[in-house]
């Protein structure tokens, strides 16, 4: 009877413990596929290009879309991890030229594309949900590029750079010839690009989220 019992405790020990090596290995996944998307960001952010009719200063890329697909996959903690990976990883792969300032631009950015997009998206968790979420969030986030580099990128650069805001809109006139102040550099140049580049990704991000969600079935939960 002892013996039984002694072997019926162990069986329940060894049941746990495989629960929880599982619970672990569970629990770890989706860490580990959070860490290798912020890599691809990175690596994404690395290939960045300039637009016809954009300011030299600012560069197209597509290190969102890892972003957004992953926040969508996993959820929005998961797309804050992402990019943290993306911020950190980058300054490693090329440093910086902006002393920070781009880095945090394109930081601010990406959390307020992801946001939006991924709360819209488990709410409402349709085709035409994720329509609607892509493209609310396109607008949200070339809205607040508006606002932060209006009050915060532009000024924190110049100030760092030795520069007035006036130099700022003159190298922007140099790709856009439309530009004549600080307004028409916001309304003219900057909303166009950023609404460009977000749209952009969304479009992308439509049409391959589902076929990478089933890809990636069993890492993400």
């Amino acid at each position: 009877m002892k013996r039984t019992c002694r072997n019926a405790a162990r069986e329940v020990c060894a049941g746990k413990t495989a629960a929880t090596n599982r619970a672990g290995k569970i629990a770890v996944r989706p860490l580990v596929l959070s860490a290798f998307m912020g890599a691809v960001s990175a690596v994404l952010m690395a290939m960045e290009f300039p637009v016809p009719l954009a300011p030299g200063f600012v560069k197209m890329d597509f290190s969102d879309l890892p972003v957004i697909l992953g926040g969508f996959i996993m959820g929005p903690l998961a797309g804050m991890r992402i990019i943290a990976v993306k911020i950190g990883l980058s300054f490693l792969l090329k440093g910086t030229v902006t002393m920070g300032v781009g880095e945090l631009a394109n930081m601010i950015g990406s959390v307020s594309y992801m946001l939006p997009a991924v709360l819209l998206y488990r709410r409402w968790h349709t085709r035409r949900g994720a329509v609607l979420s892509l493209a609310a969030a396109t607008a949200c986030a070339a809205a607040s590029a508006l606002l932060y580099n209006l009050f915060l990128i532009f000024p924190v650069y110049a100030r760092l750079y030795g520069m007035s805001m006036d130099s700022i809109v003159a190298m922007a006139r140099v790709a856009s010839p439309w530009v004549t102040d600080l307004f028409s550099m916001m309304l003219l140049s900057m909303l166009p690009f950023n609404l460009f580049k977000y749209a952009s990704v969304s479009v992308i991000a439509f049409f391959v989220y589902k076929r990478l969600r089933r890809l990636l079935k069993g890492w993400s939960d």
